[in-house]
């Protein structure tokens, strides 16, 4: 499957299409082991800015301004939720280096296009990744955020998941906001004695 992947994006980027995140940071997730990930933030694709996209779902260099929408959202909701402003940046470093691993349903997509790899089967890869990292870590905790995530919910046990919708300006109004995704990982966490992020 990785082979076949490999020839799809070799010939876009044959025809002049701007892959994003750059070759070498598609699977930039994977530097977290399985057996690391205590928590599994599942999103939709990359960004489809190049200057955003850095292999990881959500996150964006350090030090970027303006935040993209979805991570605007998202750090909105973490400070409400947790009652005081998060503490994470915005490559979301601090978040991965507790053993959060941030995914995307596609790991590439085309710059300026949302979603235009969808149909290359990164559905196949992606579930192999969850399955090793549930294999390592049954009682791993899932947030999936938006539809494209919420496929792959029947990997996970049902009672280490939080469903809601993506955190994109799109969506975020439709369930996103005020769903306390923070805590309730945190909460889930601690049935396990696994210490909690610090978010």
């Amino acid at each position: 499957m990785l082979s076949q992947l490999s020839q799809l994006l070799e010939a876009a980027i044959a025809c002049d299409e701007v892959l994003v995140p750059v070759w070498e940071n598609i699977f930039a997730v994977l530097d977290l082991a399985p057996e690391q990930v205590k928590v599994v933030i599942l999103g939709q694709d990359p960004y489809p800015d190049v200057n955003h996209a850095i292999g990881r779902a959500f996150a964006v260099p350090a030090g970027t301004t303006p935040l993209p929408g979805s991570l605007r959202n998202l750090f909105k909701e973490a400070d409400s939720d947790l009652g005081h402003a998060h503490l994470a940046e915005s490559d979301l470093r601090h978040w991965t280096s507790q053993g959060v691993l941030l995914l995307n349903t596609s790991l590439t997509t085309m710059a300026g296009a949302s979603n235009s790899h969808a149909h290359l089967p990164w559905d196949v890869v992606t579930t192999q990744i969850l399955k090793v990292v549930v294999a390592a870590n049954p009682n791993v905790v899932a947030i999936l955020w938006g539809k494209s995530a919420q496929k792959f919910a029947s990997i996970f046990t049902s009672d280490r998941l939080i469903v809601s919708a993506h955190p994109s300006p799109l969506s975020a109004h439709r369930g996103f906001f005020g769903s306390r995704p923070f805590t309730r990982v945190n909460e889930m966490l601690a049935t396990t004695k696994s210490g909690g992020i610090d978010w």
